[in-house]
């Protein structure tokens, strides 16, 4: 956590509006503010950390979200230094992986933010011992807070707009509605629960959204950063209570909107706490020109809406190539396989035959799943023709390349043959409507005489 000395703004806040004031003749001028010791060291580890955090990590490709930047390795260069610190300060058996798993809590994470962590310490002695009689950091901190502003309301930006469009959290498919509740992770319950309420994940994302937008509004950055803390407290107790793996960098995220709110922690206290007047923030502006501090204002908004906006255009993508928008299998649906025979044997749907199969459905145009008696699933890659009623199944994991035929009776009938995995098979199948699962079916309900708990 950052030192307690960061909310101490005491030096912070020292009044310099009589700076911008006309001195009387003889006047002599104000002395400058000096912070405190602890504040100034806080301050010059908080600028080298977080400013180390943002280059190396994904917040860079958010921050710059340009296809060069998103394919950069952010790790690259530490790689070496990383895997020298896990075996030779943590004695690791193994060297850190750096492969992509999706999960932002691997060894070599922790590993990265322990070198950061190091090299922002050694680096603030060193700067403090050269530069220890600065009465304080005024001009490079309003700097600072821009720059950490723009991160963090990127990052939001691209979290929040994957959910207003509901990517990152989708609706549970055909394979989860089938699949036992206690095989989920918490991880998984976390995931779909959200997925399942598609206006819940929605208001979620705006609210992120919200966050993000703001802080690249300047009057309104400290509203964005207030907006930030709530959201990313929630976002981290559900990453640590549900076992989702982004909980470094959530926790990140979340330190650095109290870095944003720390500089103001005492005018936002006279308010909501102590029931005082607060006086207008002695923040510096960024320039002494009024001409200037609108030609920023206007850069920040225009940067913003251009995050937005690249967000909001990928998004759109994403939903139409794999999400809710995605294209669907000519067969999409559950099939129920109420007579299936085996090189010419029929076989009776007995729970304890595992050779015998339950069902089979079909989500995406390029993919064909079978549930098997013991409710395990086997996929197989597979392109459905419907002009010439047949499905080419891919080589892979669960077998080589096969074909089946099919054809439909009618709406609610499907008959496969064909060979696969080795064994000539017919499969004579009806049609399950996943509409009557309760999940997709309750909808939502004004009046409710008894709760619907089930």
């Amino acid at each position: 956590m950052l030192p307690p000395v960061m909310l101490d703004t005491t030096t912070l806040d020292a009044p310099v509006a009589a700076a911008a004031v006309p001195r009387e003749p003889g006047a002599e001028a104000a002395p400058l503010p000096r912070w405190s010791l602890p504040t100034r060291l806080a301050f010059r580890f908080c600028v080298l950390y977080f400013g180390l955090f943002v280059v190396s990590t994904q917040m860079l490709g958010g921050l710059l979200p340009f296809s060069w930047v998103r394919s950069l390795d952010s790790t690259a260069m530490m790689r070496g230094l990383i895997t020298w610190t896990g075996m030779r300060v943590f004695h690791l058996p193994t060297a850190p992986s750096f492969e992509g798993t999706g999960s932002g809590d691997t060894m070599a994470d922790y590993l990265q933010v322990f070198c950061l962590l190091m090299a922002a310490g050694a680096t603030t002695a060193v700067w403090s011992a050269l530069d220890s009689r600065r009465a304080n950091y005024r001009a490079l901190h309003k700097w600072f807070v821009v720059f950490l502003r723009v991160a963090v309301g990127s990052t939001m930006v691209t979290y929040g707009m994957v959910k207003a469009i509901p990517l990152q959290m989708p609706a549970p498919g055909l394979q989860r509605l089938l699949e036992p509740f206690g095989n989920f992770s918490p991880m998984g319950v976390l995931w779909y629960s959200i997925g399942a309420s598609k206006s819940y994940e929605m208001f979620a994302g705006f609210m992120e959204l919200t966050a993000g937008v703001l802080l690249f509004v300047p009057q309104l950055a400290m509203v964005g950063a207030l907006t930030t803390f709530g959201d990313t407290v929630q976002i981290f107790t559900l990453n640590m209570t549900y076992d989702v793996p982004v909980k470094l960098f959530a926790f990140h995220l979340l330190l650095m909107s109290v870095v944003l709110i720390a500089p103001e922690a005492r005018r936002l206290a006279n308010v909501l706490v102590f029931n005082r007047t607060a006086a207008p923030s002695t923040q510096l502006p960024l320039f002494r020109r009024r001409t200037a501090v609108l030609v920023m204002v206007a850069a920040q908004l225009a940067y913003g809406g251009y995050i937005v906006w690249t967000n909001y255009a990928r998004a759109r993508q994403a939903w139409a190539q794999y999400g809710g928008g995605a294209p669907r299998s000519p067969l999409y649906g559950v099939w129920n396989i109420e007579r299936m025979v085996i090189d010419g044997q029929e076989r009776a749907a007995l729970i304890s035959d595992y050779g015998r199969w339950r069902r089979v459905f079909f989500q995406s145009p390029a993919s064909m799943t079978f549930q098997l008696m013991d409710e395990t699933f086997l996929p197989f890659q597979a392109k459905v023709d419907t002009a010439a009623g047949t499905i080419a199944v891919g080589a892979g994991s669960n077998g080589p390349a096969s074909a089946l035929t099919f054809h439909r009776p009618d709406a609610e009938h499907l008959i496969l043959e064909g060979m696969l995995q080795g064994r000539q098979l017919r499969m004579e199948t009806r049609r399950f409507d996943p509409a009557k699962f309760p999940l997709l079916n309750r909808g939502f309900n004004w009046i409710q005489e008894r709760p619907f708990n089930r």
